[in-house]
C-alpha cells in the first residue's frame, strides 16, 4: 500500500475516529494480525494483546480523548504526532503527547507501531482536546 496526501489524512482521521470510540474491537480491526507495537515500555504483538493493553489503558485513563496529527509519510510509512487528554480515577488530568511510526500491509492494516509518549499533569481548565 502506497499512501497519497488525501488517503493518508484519511488514514489519520480513521484512527482518530477509532481510538475515541474506545471501542476495542473497532480499534484492533485497524491492525493486522500479528501488529507489532511498541507504547512507552510496553511491547504488543497481536490483536488479542492489543485489545488486552487497550482494556487496561482505559480502565486507567478516563475520559480520554484524542487529537491526531499527520506529520509525513512515504511509500506504506505515516508519522504522526498526537497529543491526548484524560484523567485518573483521583480526578488528576493528564496531557499526553509524542510522536508514532507506523507502517501498512498490502492490505492497509497496521503492521507496525511505535509511539513514545510523554505525560504532563495539567489541570482541567487548561484541556484543549475535546
Amino acid at each position: 500500500m502506497e499512501f497519497t496526501q488525501e488517503t493518508a489524512l484519511k488514514r489519520v482521521q480513521f484512527a482518530e475516529d477509532a481510538w475515541n470510540s474506545r471501542d476495542l474491537e473497532r480499534v484492533a480491526r485497524g491492525y493486522s494480525e500479528d501488529s507489532e507495537w511498541r507504547n512507552r515500555t510496553t511491547f504488543v504483538k497481536g490483536r488479542a494483546e492489543i485489545v488486552e493493553f487497550l482494556r487496561h489503558k482505559w480502565e486507567k485513563e478516563l475520559d480520554y480523548k484524542l487529537k491526531k496529527t499527520l506529520w509525513g509519510f512515504r511509500g506504506n510509512r505515516m508519522a504522526v504526532s498526537f497529543e491526548y487528554e484524560w484523567h485518573d480515577a483521583a480526578g488528576q488530568w493528564y496531557r499526553s503527547y509524542g510522536v508514532e511510526l507506523w507502517e501498512f500491509d498490502d492490505d492497509g492494516l497496521m503492521r507496525r507501531r511505535q509511539a513514545s509518549i510523554n505525560d504532563a499533569p495539567i489541570e482541567e481548565a487548561e484541556r484543549r482536546v475535546f
